[in-house]
């Protein structure tokens, strides 16, 4: 679905048939430690980039809304992890590194380990 960004996002969630008025983000609301989503966080949001990117299964992705001092410069932090090799992945639009070795053609990109 379109976030209000205008982006494709499959955690993002929009209702205004007859009357109603919803929008919320999964992936987000997935996550307690979490400040409350708006929906203008999606204009700032990498999660839309990453999917696009990157469309491993495996990837699991974890959303935070964080804020600076004093409640300014709100941000969403994104952590991936993938679930086959169960190792954080430092750069989520590339994906595991693990995953990546094992595919044929893309272990020269990664290099010998």
């Amino acid at each position: 679905m379109k976030t209000p960004a205008g982006k494709a996002c499959r955690f993002y969630y929009q209702n205004f048939h007859r009357g109603r008025s919803e929008q919320e983000c999964r992936l987000i609301q997935g996550n307690p430690a979490s400040q409350t989503w708006r929906p203008k966080d999606c204009f700032q949001c990498p999660v839309p980039d990453i999917l696009q990117a990157n469309s491993s299964p495996d990837l699991v992705l974890e959303a935070t809304i964080a804020t600076g001092l004093l409640g300014f410069n709100r941000r969403v932090e994104v952590k991936a992890f993938c679930s086959r090799h169960l190792i954080d992945v430092p750069k989520p639009q590339v994906g595991c590194p693990k995953c990546a070795l094992e595919k044929p053609g893309l272990r020269e990109l990664f290099g010998d380990d």
